[in-house]
Parts: structure tokens; C-alpha cells; sequence
């Protein structure tokens, strides 16, 4: 038979393989993270039909060349672009991945390793990370429970939803700390409710609570004390009431029970007067004091009297002679002068009305006088015009229908007011002198020369100072001068930590003793209702809260200190956290998988770890986007790498689309359909040869 016949066989085969290949290429054109594939041909064995031989020194004669005859093409190599990358495709699927650079995903059948570049992974029944095609697990490194930090071993199943991950513990808080600043000059550190800080502190079942403090001053520059006023449940509800106790220290405190002793100079008020006495005196007369009032402190209804706040106040006169004692319910007479213009007479309270009379005068000529007219009429129902002349007055005989009509216009806005006199100017203004009296309050001495009342001596002298004994506050005088000022000492005594700063540049020195930045807020075991109940507080932790945060420092008069839970070191170390659930997973770059809860705390889960090739060409397909290692790719040592550790990364929510480019494949195509043409040519050309052949016995 024709040695062509079977090279045009040979032709045909190879390029079928060839067309094989082109197209799976684009039967995988949309296969995630597909790599194409390409094939190269080679000739076939040769038959030799004489052998080269060497040129011949002795004869002269030259070598020839040898002469072989090729029986056709095979197929030579079939190579993947394996490390070709794909295009990115969008999903917005957090475990659709795509790795950028040369790394495999890891994935197991739970027998032996695959490898893959396909990134469509979610989550089975068990909590897995599995692929979505085939279930095989997704294979990576584990999360040591005692630190959290990912312990790069032994590939393993990466169970990411199991019920451990679901959710995040709560935990009691164990620290926190104040800061900004505490400004001397605001009168809120100087109030009995002080400057208020809250902190939220989280108890051992995760249940939040508000505790209260209060900063307050000392009153000596730098020095002050932080006390423990409450704590409260999430519904505000203090827990004194909650289990029935009678203060918030039978369930924590906070600091210890300090005293503070203090002398100053105080002055007396300016409502109470000093008697030093007369000590040369045989007995010696004891100094007294007593409260002083003013006619607003003991007349009822003095200070809101209109008479009295619109009288000329050099104008107005106790009618009461120096030296002389009221009583409760004694009625004290006041005189005074008041004007009133035009304006105010016609509008409230008065409505009185200015107006033109036709009068006769003494040549019984006819003559336009002005009167106010304040709608009264007489015995015979003519209009009273209220006199604008001098003054009027009932103890002298004279017509007093003119007073009369006056008070009558005046009472619609005075009470009880008793009118002296009435002068009419020519603006049409009234100058009116009156006389009202007032009921005493409390009983008391006039002083007439400072126009105030002495009243009965005071039990306590401390009343004069405006002090007064209280629980947590005892004042003391220790020695009175002859203008009554007196020399205090208060001993003020409370529970909690004394604050100090450094008086030269503010800054913090001490809480409680020296040497310590922090303060404890320490909750006992138990605590005993009022009806006898033993109530376990062993669900609440300790606080230890550092306040070398804070400075002393000018503010515009305003504290802005504050409490923060957890630690001050950027981690937040024991804030505590209330009971939380899984609401997010995030994968990253370098395929650390990590869980957000609803209690803001994350979690790492594990990290996905990648495998690297010395030749990854030489992986050999295994079908489902799939991979195994063979000799020539070199073998997997089971633990793989950090795909971050050479540049490569990975990205979610993408996955990688094949790289097959159509525009080569169909290129390729039209190559491989001319070959095989022209291999089948060759079969077609011998066949016509061997017929003629055969034809030849005829």
C-alpha cells in the first residue's frame, strides 16, 4: 500500500484531536476559571530509505545526505494556559472568590486533595465552606481557641457556621476609664448633685446597666472627690428599688468613707444682723443674732403691690416710730407718691378720659376747660368730672366730691388704697399722694434709719451664715468679730475617691491614694432586701476604672470629663459585650474569614489557604473545574501557604470567568478545517493512484 495513504490517515487523526480540543475550548467559553487549552503537532517516525553517508578523503568523493521518507503527524503536546488569569465577574456573593495571581484553592472529598481555581463556594447543611458544584470542602487553617490567632498546620475542612460561630458570648465588664477635662470654675463640681458621668457597664449574662457617678469639689484648688450615686437597669429603674434596698452601697461601692476639715472666713447675710454682745457684763451678755426683714419679707403682698413698684421709691414711709414692735397679724400703714402720665391714665386699668367742658367763668363768659371723666354721675345723673385742680382733703371741711371721685377712678386698678391727695398738672398728668396698709407676716423690731425689721433672735447661729447642719457636712464657729464675721470650720465627710491634680500645670497626680491611677468599682457578692430576701450579685464583675486620663485645665467654666468602657489601649480590652449574633462573614484578601454580631465584636473564623506549583502546567485535570497533582507539577506537602505571602490575593464577592479567547479558537478552527481538507486530499490523490494501479491488468 501507498505510504502517502496512511500519512494523509495519520493527518486526519491528528487534526480531529486538534478540532477535539478547540472545542472543548468553546464548549467552556462561560466556565468559571476555566483554563484553555492548546495542542501542537509532530511529525511522525520516518522510514529510512538510505543511509547518510560521510564524505571519502581517499577518493574525493563527497557525503550525501540520508534519505527518509515521514509517515505522517501526531499529535505532539496538548498544553493548558494555566496561569493565564481570567476576567473578574461581579456577584456580590461573599463566598464567590477570585484569586489574583498563580495560588489554587485547596478542596477535599474528604479522602484526598483536589485543587482548584474555581472561587463559587457556600455553605452546606453542617456549616461548611463547601463548592457549590461538586460539596467538596474548601480546605484551610483552623483559629486557636485560647488566642484567636489562625494556626498555620494541617489543612483541614474550614467549618465556618457551626453553632460555636453562630454567636458571640457575653462577658462582663472589667475595665474602663475617664477622660477630658475638669474645669474648677464650673459651678457644677460646686452643686450638691456635682458634675454627672455615666458608664455602661455589661454583667456576666450580658445584660447592660448604667452606673452614675459625680465629680465634686473640695474646695481647695486640684482637690476633689468621685462618688458612686447610682446604678441603673436598662429600663432606668435603679437597683435599689429593683431589690428592694435602701442605698446603692448594699450593692457596690466605690471608694471608702473620707473626712475633709476646713476653716474660712464667712460674712453674715445680708438678711440677718449680730449682737456681740457686752462680755464685761456680770453675767456677761452672749453675742445673738437675729434675721432681718425688709418690708417685701414681712408685709404681705408689699413686693407685689403696683402702688408700691410704681411710687417714687425716696417717697415711700413706714408709718411706724423707731424701735417699735409688731406682731404677726399687725397692721402696718404706708405712705408714698406716685405719678401717673396722661398716657397710662387713658389706657388699663383706668380708661379715664381727657376731655374739653364749657364752663363760666367769674365774667359768666363762656370758657373750654379740661377735665378727666372717669363715667361717674351725680345724685341728679350728671357726669362727675374728676377736678383738675390743687389738692383735696376731708379734714379741712371742703368739698370733698372731687377726692372722692378720684379714688373711686383709682380703685378699678389699686386695692385698698386710701387716696391723700390729687394734683392735676397741665399734660393731664395726676400727681397722687396715697396711704395703704399691709398685715405683718412675722414679728419684728422697725429700725427706722435702715428701714427693715429685727426679728427674734435665731436658735442656731449657723442661720445667719446661710449654713446648716447636714449628714454628710458639720460647721463649727470658732470665733465671731464685732462686725459679724466668723471664723467656720467645716468637716465635710463622704464616700469615694479623692481626685487629685498637679496645681502647677493641672495635670493628674493620684485617685484615692498616691501611686494610683485607678479606682475600683466593687460590687459584693449578695445584698438583703428589706423583706429579709438574699439577693446573689455574682452576675456583676468588678470595674476597674483609670482616671489618669483626665486634666484639670481652663475650659470656659465647663467639665467635659466622661467615662468610656474597656481599656485605653486601642483594643477596647474588657468593655464587656451583651449576648450577640452573627449578622455578616467578611472574607479578605489574604482569605481570613472573619464573623460580625450584632453586639459589635468580631470573630476570626479560620483563613482559607491556597497551594503553589513549581509547574503548574503539569496538573492534570480531573473534571468539575478541578485539579490533582502529578509528578511533573510537583506534589502538595499538605499544609499550604499564606496566598499573601508572594503577592497574590483573593477578592470577594467575584469569581474568575474562563480564558478562553474566541477570537484565537476560531482562528484555530478555520486552520485546523483547511488541514484536515488537505489530509483528506491526500487519501482521495492516492486512492485515484492505486486505482490506476490496479487498472493497469486490464
Amino acid at each position: 500500500m501507498m505510504r502517502s495513504l496512511f500519512s494523509g490517515v495519520a493527518g486526519l487523526r491528528t487534526h480531529q484531536t486538534r478540532m477535539d480540543v478547540i472545542g472543548n475550548n468553546i464548549a467552556n467559553v462561560n466556565t468559571t476559571a476555566y483554563k484553555s487549552q492548546s495542542m501542537v503537532f509532530s511529525d511522525l517516525l520516518y522510514q529510512t530509505t538510505q543511509a547518510a553517508s560521510g564524505a571519502n578523503a581517499a577518493t574525493g568523493r563527497g557525503g550525501i545526505n540520508a534519505r527518509q521518507i515521514g509517515l505522517g503527524a501526531k499529535t505532539g503536546a496538548i498544553s493548558t494556559a494555566i496561569t493565564q488569569q481570567g476576567s473578574a465577574q461581579s456577584t456580590n456573593n461573599p463566598f464567590d472568590i477570585m484569586i489574583t495571581g498563580e495560588s489554587f484553592f485547596i478542596v477535599s472529598n474528604g479522602s484526598e486533595n483536589f485543587f482548584t481555581r474555581d472561587g463559587s463556594f457556600t455553605i452546606d447543611g453542617a456549616g461548611n465552606l463547601v463548592m457549590s458544584s461538586t460539596g467538596y470542602t474548601v480546605m484551610g487553617w483552623q483559629v486557636d481557641p485560647q488566642t484567636g490567632e489562625i494556626i498555620s498546620d494541617t489543612v483541614s475542612a474550614l467549618r465556618v457556621m457551626n453553632s460555636n460561630n453562630l454567636e458571640y458570648p457575653p462577658e462582663s465588664t472589667t475595665r474602663a476609664y475617664a477622660s477630658g477635662i475638669v474645669d474648677k470654675m464650673d459651678t457644677a463640681l460646686s452643686s450638691p448633685g456635682g458634675k454627672i458621668m455615666t458608664l455602661t457597664v455589661f454583667d456576666g449574662e450580658g445584660y447592660a446597666y448604667t452606673a452614675k457617678f459625680s465629680i465634686h469639689s473640695l474646695g481647695s484648688d486640684g482637690q476633689y472627690y468621685v462618688q458612686l450615686d447610682d446604678i441603673l437597669n436598662s429600663d432606668g429603674v435603679s437597683l435599689v428599688d429593683v431589690y428592694n434596698l435602701s442605698s446603692i452601697s448594699e450593692i457596690a461601692t466605690f471608694g471608702s468613707t473620707d473626712e475633709i476639715t476646713t476653716t474660712s472666713l464667712y460674712q453674715l447675710l445680708d438678711t440677718a444682723t449680730y449682737d456681740p454682745g457686752d462680755p464685761t457684763k456680770s453675767p456677761p451678755v452672749e453675742p445673738s443674732y437675729s434675721m432681718k426683714y425688709y418690708p417685701g419679707n414681712i408685709l404681705k403682698d408689699y413686693a407685689s403691690n403696683q402702688l408700691v413698684n410704681a411710687a417714687d421709691k425716696s417717697s415711700i414711709e413706714i408709718v411706724l416710730d423707731d424701735g417699735k414692735e409688731i406682731a404677726v397679724g399687725d397692721s402696718v400703714k404706708v405712705t408714698g407718691k406716685i405719678k401717673l402720665s396722661k398716657s397710662e391714665l387713658q389706657a388699663e386699668n383706668f380708661n379715664l378720659i381727657y376731655t374739653a367742658v364749657e364752663e363760666k367763668d367769674e365774667n359768666e363768659e363762656t370758657v373750654i376747660k379740661y377735665y378727666w371723666y372717669g363715667g361717674g354721675k351725680d345724685k341728679d345723673g350728671k357726669p362727675v368730672y374728676l377736678p383738675n385742680s390743687a389738692e383735696y382733703s376731708s379734714a379741712d371741711g371742703a368739698d370733698n366730691s372731687g377726692i372722692d371721685a378720684w379714688t373711686e377712678a383709682l380703685q378699678r386698678s389699686f386695692k385698698d388704697v386710701k387716696v391723700q391727695s390729687v394734683t392735676v398738672n397741665a399734660d393731664g398728668s395726676i400727681e397722687m399722694e396715697f396711704e395703704q396698709s399691709f398685715t405683718a407676716t412675722k414679728a419684728g423690731k422697725y429700725d427706722k434709719a435702715n428701714n427693715y425689721f429685727i426679728g427674734e433672735k435665731i436658735d442656731d447661729p449657723l442661720e445667719a451664715y446661710g449654713l446648716s447642719n447636714t449628714d454628710d457636712t458639720q460647721y463649727a464657729i470658732v470665733f465671731t468679730a464685732p462686725d459679724g464675721q466668723a471664723q467656720i470650720t467645716k468637716k465635710f465627710t463622704y464616700v469615694g475617691n479623692r481626685l487629685t491634680f498637679n496645681t502647677d500645670n493641672g495635670t493628674f497626680e493620684y485617685i484615692g491614694s498616691q501611686d494610683n491611677d485607678s479606682a475600683v468599682l466593687d460590687f459584693n457578692l449578695s445584698a438583703t432586701s428589706r423583706r429579709g430576701e438574699t439577693i446573689s450579685l455574682t452576675h456583676f464583675t468588678d470595674v476597674t476604672i483609670d482616671f489618669s486620663s483626665l486634666v484639670n485645665f481652663n475650659n470656659g467654666g465647663t467639665t467635659t470629663a466622661s467615662l468610656t468602657s474597656g481599656a485605653d489601649d486601642g483594643l477596647n480590652t474588657g468593655s464587656g459585650r451583651k449576648y450577640g449574633k452573627m449578622t455578616g462573614i467578611e472574607i479578605a484578601q489574604d482569605g481570613t474569614i472573619t464573623a460580625y454580631y450584632d453586639n459589635s465584636m468580631t470573630k476570626v473564623l479560620g483563613q482559607i489557604a491556597v497551594a503553589k506549583f513549581a509547574n503548574a502546567s503539569g496538573l492534570a485535570k480531573q473534571g468539575d473545574n478541578l485539579y490533582s497533582a502529578t509528578m511533573n507539577s510537583g506534589e502538595f506537602d499538605g499544609v499550604g501557604q499564606d496566598i499573601t505571602s508572594d503577592g497574590d490575593y483573593m477578592t470577594s464577592g467575584v469569581l474568575e470567568m474562563s480564558n478562553v479567547d474566541l477570537s484565537q479558537e476560531f482562528t484555530d478552527m478555520i486552520t485546523t478545517q483547511r488541514g484536515f481538507q488537505a489530509n483528506s486530499r491526500i487519501i482521495t490523490v492516492s486512492d485515484t493512484l492505486l486505482e490506476e494501479l490496479v487498472n493497469l491488468k486490464r
